[in-house]
């Protein structure tokens, strides 16, 4: 049976998470469009794939810990124009010199389908909780 948008979409998210927890940045920009843009949780933009797997690339050399998981709620699909819209709740975790860090919150994903495939064009993360250590203390 052929597998809906909306569960294409929860699959490439699994795999995103996976690349992640495996800090396999390269598997990671597979399910980026080329000018994908990301807002991180401290509001910084980046844009473009090699852009974004040289962000999470020195993230992870420097988070030795780091992970990521994105959990989708819903996902709304607009076949007539390939895009759509995934809406969720994110949680990142990584050791500090002083605690272990513990951020989370809301996210939206703008996704596109090109030539059969799901990319991610562009993720927005919005930060509503933070603990464990001093980096949440600090506005970035």
């Amino acid at each position: 049976m052929a597998q809906d948008d909306a569960g294409m979409i929860r699959e490439v998210r699994a795999k995103s998470n996976a690349a992640i927890a495996a800090h396999d940045a390269e598997a990671l920009a597979r399910v980026w469009m080329t000018d994908v843009t990301v807002v991180i949780s401290t509001g910084a933009t980046t844009s473009g794939r090699e852009a974004n797997r040289a962000s999470f690339a020195a993230q992870f050399a420097s988070r030795p810990d780091v992970v990521y998981v994105r959990t989708p709620e819903e996902i709304e699909v607009m076949k007539s124009w390939d895009v759509a819209s995934e809406r969720g709740t994110w949680t990142g975790q990584w050791t500090q010199a002083d605690g272990v860090t513990k951020i989370g919150g809301n996210y939206l994903a703008q996704w596109r389908k090109v030539d059969g495939a799901w990319l991610l064009q562009g993720e927005l993360f919005v930060p509503t909780h933070c603990t464990g250590s001093s980096w949440c203390t600090t506005h970035p």
